[in-house]
């Protein structure tokens, strides 16, 4: 293997990012000169485990994050930084197994070892902002129907075209952006690729997209509900199952209903029987349950789901089949970790194959208008604190993810509900303080 020192001289590459992501979603990293990369990317570079949003104390010892070479991405708007994801190890060299891409590496091998290679794309969904980030960056961006405005995409030109060639010169295979349903809001779309690969590049793209709007004198946020009035940042995501050699695309069947194999209903079922206990990594915080479950906004439609039920183009459901071979699904926020949100996917998909579960009959209703009984689609949780609930109560999720890596995660989201509790908040002082 090429040394990265001899990358970096081929790339002009000064200094590296060595970046992990905690088991909130947040980037951790170290600013690696040139000359030390070789030795780090050998031993890994030394955090404090409690600095991070990781289950241990101040007590224990240095946890190291030894890069990927493979996931190396010189920043494009500063190509003498390069971006390395990181796997945490201990000082003795055992993987740190509540890492989440090393969760993620984990549920990809039990797929694999099943004979299957899990494929995923990702819609990223975003908010510019002024740099304050106390209003919307486009005064002018105030209409009720705002999606795919023309006007109002096109006064962010200078930002998303500099997104978008940025992914098109690191071979991401961007193909479309637009101004998305909700003032402010957008969304940028790159092809789909292997699951660790997408998250790599969900990561990257988060904190591209945030640098570049910095750069502008704006703020960028993946807030799930910033305005309770507007759509939320949803991350709908899209997935297949393929043969090893990622040939074979084993959820397409032009004969099945939709296009789609019994192998990927099976999936689906698995992914429905799970979504309530899954709600936990795929819509991860306090807020997200703002934007499911949600009133109606300004646009007239939330966009995201508020039932455990599967449909074909319609996108009121928690899963949605656009086309054959492959499914959407619509229930992510943008809050949801790039590597969680797709080993908790891939864990109840594979434990519906396992199981060949049903996922019953595709509905074609409007879930806002026509919602479905609650004895033939259950509700979503109603907040973190049920969706953690459902965690704990699901053993096949824990076994998969790996029981300590579970255990540790509740711990952690249990103290943030406490500290959210702990808050008075402006809306009880508004209706309780004459009491």
């Amino acid at each position: 293997m090429t040394l990265l020192s001899e990358i970096a001289r081929q790339k002009g590459i000064r200094y590296f990012l060595i970046s992990f992501t905690d088991l909130f979603g947040v980037q951790r990293s170290k600013l690696v000169p040139v000359q030390a990369i070789d030795t780090m990317a050998t031993n890994g570079a030394g955090f404090a485990g409690f600095a991070a949003w990781l289950d241990m104390t101040p007590a224990d010892p240095d946890v190291l994050a030894i890069p990927d070479q493979s996931s190396l991405i010189p920043l494009p708007w500063q190509p003498d930084v390069g971006w390395l994801a990181a796997d945490l190890h201990t000082t003795t060299g055992e993987p740190i197994m509540q890492t989440p891409r090393l969760v993620l590496k984990q549920v990809i091998n039990q797929a694999e070892a099943k004979g299957y290679r899990i494929k995923t794309g990702v819609e990223c969904e975003f908010f510019l902002l002024s740099a304050d980030g106390e209003q919307l960056s486009d005064k002018r961006d105030r209409q009720s129907k705002p999606c795919y405005d023309q006007q109002s995409l096109m006064r962010r030109f200078d930002i998303i075209a500099e997104i978008c060639d940025a992914m098109l010169a690191l071979g991401w295979g961007a193909y479309q952006n637009d101004h998305e349903d909700a003032n402010g809001q957008f969304e940028m779309n790159w092809m789909y690729a292997d699951a660790l690969v997408t998250a790599d590049r969900h990561a990257f793209f988060k904190y591209m997209v945030k640098a570049i709007a910095e750069k502008h004198g704006m703020r960028a946020t993946f807030m799930p509900k910033p305005f309770a009035h507007l759509t939320g940042n949803g991350c709908h995501t899209h997935l297949s199952v393929w043969d090893l050699a990622g040939n074979i695309n084993l959820f397409e069947d032009f004969q099945g209903e939709l296009g789609l194999s019994g192998l990927a209903y099976h999936f689906i079922g698995g992914v429905l029987h799970s979504t309530d206990a899954i709600c936990a990594f795929t819509n991860p915080t306090v807020n997200s349950y703002k934007r499911i479950n949600a009133p109606i906004t300004a646009s007239g439609a939330t966009w995201s789901p508020n039932s455990i039920s599967y449909s074909g183009n319609n996108r009121t459901h928690t899963i949605r089949i656009p086309e054959a071979g492959r499914f959407e699904f619509r229930l992510a926020d943008g809050s949801a970790n790039p590597y969680l949100l797709p080993a908790a996917l891939i864990a109840a998909g594979l434990d519906g194959i396992e199981q060949k579960r049903d996922p019953g009959k595709p509905y074609s209703n409007n879930t806002y208008t026509d919602p479905l009984p609650e004895e033939v689609a259950k509700k979503l949780p109603g907040n973190l604190l049920d969706a953690l609930r459902c965690l704990n109560s699901n053993p096949l999720i824990a076994q998969a993810l790996g029981e300590p890596f579970v255990a540790s995660y509740l711990k952690l989201k249990h103290q943030e509900w406490r500290n959210f509790c702990d808050r008075i908040t402006a809306w009880e002082i508004e209706n309780t303080l004459d009491c």
